[in-house]
Parts: C-alpha cells; structure tokens; sequence
C-alpha cells in the first residue's frame, strides 16, 4: 500500500490579480493534509472518501435550466486527476492497471465546511503524487505541478493554480501562473509528455525566505465561500470595467514584488506595509465588480488584529473563509486571541509545511 499527503494552502496576497499572467501572489503551504492510500486491485478498481461521500451537490440556474456546479465536488478532481497521470503513464510506455484509491482530508472540519484551504487542489496533487508512485513515473516538483494543473484546470476552468503550486512545494511562495490559452492549445495538438516537459510562458515558482522574526496567524469565519463563484463574478465585471480593473492589476503587482522584496530584505515592516496596502487593493475590487470580498466578518477579523499591532486581511477569494495576520513574534498575541474569540472568530492553529519535516513528504 502506498500512502502520499499533500498539503492545503492560504493566500498571503496577490489575489484575483494572479489569475493574469505575470501577476504574482505569494502563498503558503500548512500543515493541514489531504492523504491518498493506493494498492492494486484485481478486476475492478474502487474510490472511497468519508469526507466527501455526503456532500451535497450544489446546483444553480443558467435560463431556467437547473445546472450542476461539479467544481465543489471533489470526485471530478481526484477522476480528472487519474485521467490525466494515466495517459502520461501511457506515453510514458506504463501498462495501465485497478487499484483501490482512499482519501482522507484534513482540510475541513467535522461536519465537512470547508475552511479555505484549497481542498480541491490538494486532493488533485495528493491524487497524482499517489499514481506517480503506483506507476513509478518518477516526476519532478514542476511535473507534478503540470498534470495536477492540467487535471484542476479541465474541473474548474478558472484560477491561477496556485493552490496547485503550494500543495507541491510547500512553504512559503511567490508565485506567477501561465499562459492559460497557451497551455490550453497546446493540450490539443502536443502530445502530454511533451507538454510537460515545455517551458510554460509567464509560469515562476519561487520560494521565498521568511523573516526569523515573522509570525503568521490565521483566523476563520466560520462563513465557507465559494472561490470558483467569486471569481467568475470578478471575471464579468472585467471586462465592463476594463480600465478599472487594469489598474488594479498593476497596483496589485507593485504590491505584491514590493512584498516580494520585504521577504528577501528581511523587513517584515514592509511586509506589513504592502498587506495592508493590498487590503484595500480588494476593497477597491468590490467597488469595481460589485463581489462582496471583505465581509463584515472578515472587516471584524482585520480590524482587532490590526488593533493589536497586526497586518491583516482576508485571504483567497474572500467572502468569508480564512483572513491572516503578519505579527512580529516578539509581540504577545494572547489578547488578540481573546478578541477574536469573543467576536465569533476562530483561531486555526496551523503552521507553514516544508516537505522535508515530516513524514508526509513520500
């Protein structure tokens, strides 16, 4: 039997923006996991998951007709996942084989709200880093992150796949997607293989370097939020709103390399600086697209951090889930603690993952 984790990710800045090319964000992997165990089957295969065997199946209205929305479901990953590792499998000359495949997550809480965590990009690295051990495929970081990639874009069709990229390399990340049309074009007239092993335009991966005296502190809603929603509501007030929204693109930028330097500086003053800048970066985005980001929950949960010394503001697609904090670690966090827990917010006590400590790295 074989047994591979990945872990969930938060989103330190840079969001909405980085689902352009060549718009960074910079994440973090925590020490939260979605596990999948592996082992040959005989003559039929089996995909099990006490997590996910009781979710609802959301569904919407497109004129008049009822649709499903399968990008909250994560079957469609962990299947989409298999599709793709098992024709590069093929490519790659392996004999395709059953298996029995199980997943467990930590990512969400017990009675299955999800926390922001990315569940749906770890489940799709954890998938595909289990069939690369089952076919011996010996993939790279950057390969994986390519056919998880391929597998999450073909589900949800939009985002940065950034979650993807924490999920494989852990720690912290500044993090610019790619060419999306180009990649997608390419996924038509290339063979996998060949895909994987191009350069992909725009893509860069970097981890970064953290101040030793940087403290991060994660705060949850209890409001879970549909990131796929946010952003194809963000994406239709794009193109009404065009010079609006590149403005915002390229503020969000100068931001986020201005971050970027903070991280390589070890200023965690201008770390600080640029999270606040970027919060209201997002609040100007509402302003622009009309998508609540900030909720009054998540207003509550920036403004007692900040009461206490903190950088804070939401994290992800927003509209509840998860906001962070940068404090310095010399500075006692007890009474923001205290703060939060009296206005309803829950202190998540989870750390930043780096593969090589512990034993979830395969």
């Amino acid at each position: 039997m074989i047994e591979v984790s990945a872990p969930g990710k938060l989103y330190i800045a840079g969001e909405y923006a980085v689902v352009e090319p060549g718009h960074p964000a910079i994440i973090v992997a925590i020490d939260q996991f979605i596990s999948v165990s592996i082992g040959p089957a005989k003559k039929s295969g089996s995909i099990q998951s006490a997590q996910y065997s009781d979710l609802p199946i959301r569904w919407t209205r497109r004129n008049n007709e009822l649709v499903l929305d399968i990008r909250d479901n994560p079957f469609h990953y962990i299947l989409a996942a298999i599709h793709f590792t098992e024709k590069y499998a093929q490519e790659k000359g392996k004999k395709l084989a059953f298996f029995d495949l199980k997943v467990t997550s930590e990512l969400d809480n017990s009675n299955g709200r999800k926390y922001g965590l990315g569940s749906s990009g770890a489940v799709t690295v954890a998938t595909v880093k289990a069939l690369n051990a089952f076919y011996q495929l010996n993939l790279s970081q950057l390969e994986l992150f390519k056919l998880a990639t391929l597998a999450h874009l073909n589900v949800q069709g939009n985002g940065s796949c950034g979650d993807i990229a924490a999920s494989c390399y852990g720690g912290w990340l500044a993090f610019s997607t790619f060419d999306h049309d180009w990649v997608l074009k390419k996924l038509t007239t290339e063979k996998l293989t060949t895909l994987i092993e191009n350069d992909w335009p725009n893509l860069q991966i970097e981890p970064l370097q953290v101040p030793e005296d940087l403290r991060l502190l994660i705060g949850w809603t209890g409001s879970p939020a549909s990131t796929s929603d946010l952003v194809d509501q963000v994406h239709q007030s794009r193109d009404e709103k065009r010079t609006s929204y590149e403005t915002f693109l390229q503020d969000s930028k100068n931001c986020v390399e201005k971050m970027i330097q903070g991280f390589k500086q070890n200023d965690i003053a201008l770390i600080q600086q640029m999270i606040r800048e970027n919060r209201a970066l997002l609040n100007q985005l509402t302003t622009i697209s009309n998508v609540l980001i900030e909720t009054e929950e998540l207003k509550r949960l920036n403004d007692l951090a900040e009461q206490y010394g903190g950088a804070a503001k939401s994290s992800g697609a927003g509209g509840g889930d998860c906001g962070i904090v940068i404090v310095d670690k010399r500075a006692g966090i007890l009474p923001l603690m205290s703060s939060w827990e009296k206005a309803g917010i829950t202190p998540l006590p989870l750390h930043v993952y780096h593969f090589t400590e512990d034993r979830h790295e395969p």
